[in-house]
């Protein structure tokens, strides 16, 4: 993935507020819903969301600036303890990877030269002087096995992420994924994934000469959504009305995962009324769905609207209520 302070069109230095703004105007853009058109719009979106996962996070900001992860939020392998990064980069320190084979020609080049010790006396100072685990003597030093483990089997399982929008996660999908080679797979999503939840994907992990191959894990994470609020099963959301349409009641068009429906709001509806539709949640095992909750929110228009304000005018001092008494 690009680097996330790039895909967010955003500075290192900036601050969170600036992050949090940039996202939400990106999310709102390149949401699927707004780009039915856009074939890749969604993974737009999802490279979006991946990218506040990392730099929206203020701890994994800081772990990124450093170098400590990479902009998958992947672990970055640092080197062994007191040397350098003698490891292959993304190994996550799971050993050595190939054979690493010591005696009088490997040393040449180390401090000390065979004389001293060389490779044995490098050994020793990784290894608080023990021999490493996955290594056994030999005439000429240590020789490790492939994969550097003990019994000679390496993991060689690979741990990707993949973020879906809240669509993708109810219909299913099918997504492109990048592994840390930079091979390309197409994934299928099925229906119903929750956050958190993982994809197998057998032999596709790496490989070492007399072992199977490892498997792909794929850890599904489920961006946040611009207006719908996951709530277990169920989900919720901020339904804006007009004055009028509280005072007078009317039918307004509401959203939903599977379209657009109209709800029918009373006469004198206030603000934070909540209404229900059964059964438009995400999805519940057995084939039943949880609710989808409307919360209305009353919005008044933009700017001073002289008219509007004479005719409060007139109806407070003819109509005055007090709707705080119950606060004291």
């Amino acid at each position: 993935m690009r680097d996330p302070y790039e895909v967010l069109g955003v500075q290192r230095g900036a601050s969170a507020a600036a992050i949090k703004s940039a996202y939400r105007k990106l999310a709102k853009k390149h949401h699927p819903d707004n780009n039915k058109d856009d074939p890749k719009a969604a993974e737009r979106f999802s490279e979006v969301n991946s990218a506040n996962e990392i730099v929206g996070d203020e701890e994994k900001r800081k772990q990124f600036d450093r170098g400590e992860i990479d902009a998958e939020g992947k672990v970055r392998f640092q080197g062994f303890p007191g040397g350098g990064g003698g490891g292959r980069a993304g190994a996550s320190q799971r050993g050595f990877e190939h054979a690493f084979r010591g005696g009088p020609g490997a040393q040449q080049g180390f401090p000390g030269g065979a004389a001293g010790g060389g490779f044995e006396d490098i050994l020793n100072s990784m290894f608080g002087g023990a021999s490493p685990r996955g290594a056994r003597p030999g005439a000429q030093g240590f020789e490790f096995e492939s994969g550097g483990y003990a019994g000679g089997m390496p993991d060689l399982d690979l741990n990707v992420a993949m973020t879906v929008t809240l669509e993708e996660s109810v219909k299913g999908a099918e997504k492109r994924v990048r592994l840390p080679s930079g091979k390309e797979l197409n994934v299928k999503v099925p229906a119903g994934v929750t956050s958190g939840q993982q994809i197998r994907l057998r032999g596709q992990g790496e490989s070492a000469a007399g072992h199977r191959p490892g498997d792909l894990m794929i850890t599904v994470t489920i961006a946040p959504h611009s207006f719908f609020k996951v709530d277990g099963n169920d989900l919720r959301v901020d339904l804006p009305i007009t004055l009028y349409e509280a005072v007078l009641g009317a039918k307004v068009r509401a959203p939903t995962l599977t379209g657009a429906v109209e709800l029918s709001i009373p006469k004198n509806t206030s603000s934070g009324r909540v209404f229900r539709l059964k059964g438009k949640g995400l999805p519940l095992a057995g084939g039943a769905a949880g609710d989808l909750y409307f919360t209305t929110r009353i919005m008044l228009p933009d700017g001073n609207d002289a008219d509007l304000e004479k005719l409060m005018e007139k109806w407070r001092d003819g109509h005055p209520y007090h709707p705080r008494n119950e606060l004291g």
